[in-house]
């Protein structure tokens, strides 16, 4: 690969409104521990014509996560002090429960509840009380995979989090944070706000892009140690430079947090305790982005550089590039040119672990893969490998061999055929799922096929149901109560021996293995 220049940090701060376009924005760079560079620039509420300032508290959403198994951290010593109780809150678990450690890594194999919440019948803009998370966890009856063996990121293992602090002590989150991290770190304004619907500063939070014009987001959701904390620029500078300062001691916080961890079979593991590990031209990093609808958030901090990089927008621009964007110019590195995409690789196929579709779509020099909750970008790294830091794809033969680190995922992928027309009636009819009690129905009208989902929280918007291959389908789910959506759900079709539907398999990668039957 061939680089260009590197980017001056300051015209790498100019060029963020334009690159990620939206209403407003807050970022800033630190370099030991000290500011060098901060933005705030567009509007807060475009209706109210609020400036954005480095005072306006955002919601930093998933970023939450850290400092929940931080808060939990100081105050236990360990996850370990919290295994005992969590029985309590899993009562219908099958199978070996998982550790909490485990479920603060990630490794927990439970199935994520914001994903959930579409087969239960949910829809985006509906609310969801601080009731109904608890309960709706306690009903999961099975995992996607043994607890330790792999990752898959849920929100319900930091959600539980809360209710076994209180159980264990009677203390609330929210205390822990202002007593071991907030406190500490000097974040003044920092705050909970576990109700969506509720934003602080009066802040308002856009969906749209730059081509269809923003307009607010409708959240309704409630939600407490897997996301909930609201900053402001200064709280999250504040937040960076106390990593700094704590870098030496062996008991700090943020040290422990970003500690390397692995998997049961001895494989390093890239999420530790509400920490994503990554690597940007060699530099190691750890971080974590945030998204609600409207709200997008993303910290990342380079141990060894002393640099830490923080951005946040009231819109749905990437704040995951403009952070690593930031990153780079800070750190001097020059963007990558990649090699040309070698014909071929637009193909679709499934994956035999997981029962999902993966589909390749090529560009000039990149090649998109749809399979997890969002495209990932894979480049040319050999004649027939596609890679990224994280995945890589090799032919071999009819397959394709699939290595995903983070995912601790090394599997052959099959071949999946093309199909862009099915017969829609044969599976047109109402499905049952034993494990939820939740339902799904298929329609099939005039060629077109549309899904709905009912149960526990009600009857869900129609979603297009499209043929994939032979007896596949994908259902695609855009807009949830969650944010990002999770995206395509696999679903497969199950036969007799007379050709006959009798049923169907469905997941997407925060819900994998759901089991429906055909009730009609």
């Amino acid at each position: 690969m061939t680089s260009t220049s590197p980017l001056p940090l300051a015209k790498a701060l100019d060029l963020l409104p334009r690159r990620f376009a939206g209403p407003g924005g807050i970022a800033v760079v630190l370099q030991d521990g000290r500011e060098v560079a901060a933005r705030a620039w567009g509007y807060a509420s475009l209706e109210r014509h609020q400036p954005m300032t480095r005072a306006t508290r955002l919601p930093i959403c998933s970023i939450s996560k850290q400092f929940t198994c931080g808060a939990m951290l100081a105050e236990f010593g360990a996850p370990e002090a919290l295994d005992a109780l969590l029985p309590d809150l899993l009562p219908a678990l099958e199978g070996p429960r998982p550790l909490v450690r485990q479920m603060c890594h990630n490794q927990s194999g439970l199935r994520d509840y914001w994903a959930m919440t579409v087969v239960e019948g949910a829809t985006a803009e509906q609310v969801f009380p601080e009731t109904e998370a608890v309960p709706m966890v306690a009903a999961i009856r099975q995992g996607h995979f043994a607890p330790g063996t792999g990752y898959s990121y849920c929100n319900c293992n930091f959600r539980l989090l809360p209710d076994l602090i209180r159980k264990a002590n009677g203390r609330a989150l929210i205390d822990l944070y202002h007593q071991h991290i907030w406190g500490p770190a000097g974040m003044k304004t920092a705050t909970l706000t576990s109700d969506t619907r509720q934003p602080e500063d009066g802040v308002t939070g856009y969906e749209g892009t730059d081509s269809t014009g923003f307009f607010p987001a409708d959240n309704g959701i409630f939600w407490v140690g897997d996301a909930g904390i609201s900053a402001s620029l200064d709280d999250m500078l504040a937040y960076e430079a106390w990593i700094d300062a704590t870098r030496d001691d062996e008991n700090g916080i943020y040290r422990r947090l970003s500690a390397p961890v692995a998997f049961s079979d001895g494989n390093p593991a890239l999420y530790s305790f509400g920490l994503v590990h990554e690597t940007l031209g060699g530099v190691a990093l750890t971080g974590h982005g945030g998204a609600l609808r409207g709200f997008r958030a993303q910290r990342f901090h380079a141990a060894e550089a002393r640099i830490s990089v923080v951005v946040m927008f009231n819109h749905e621009a990437s704040a995951h590039d403009a952070a690593l964007f930031l990153m780079r110019a800070a750190l001097g590195q020059a963007e990558p040119a990649p090699l040309p995409v070698e014909p071929g690789w637009e193909s679709q196929w499934l994956c035999p672990e997981t029962g999902l579709i993966a589909r390749l779509e090529p560009a000039d020099t990149a090649v998109k893969l749809h399979f997890a909750t969002g495209p990932e970008t894979l480049y040319q790294a050999a004649p027939g490998v596609l890679a990224s830091d994280e995945v890589r794809l090799e032919r071999r033969g009819d397959r394709l061999h699939m290595r995903r680190l983070r995912d601790n995922i090394d599997t052959l992928l099959v071949p999946l055929a093309p199909c862009e027309t099915a017969d829609g009636a044969a599976i047109a009819g109402l499905y049952h799922c034993a494990e939820t009690g939740s339902a799904l129905r298929l329609e099939a009208q005039d060629g077109a096929v549309f899904a709905l989902f009912s149960g526990r929280l009600g009857a869900g918007r129609m979603e297009p149901v499209l043929a994939a291959g032979p007896d596949t389908w994908l259902i695609r789910t855009r807009r949830a109560m969650d944010a990002p959506a999770p995206g395509d759900w696999t679903l497969q079709v199950r036969r007799d021996a007379t050709g006959r539907v009798t049923g169907l398999g469905l997941g997407c990668w925060l819900a994998r293995g759901l089991d429906y039957v055909r009730h009609d």
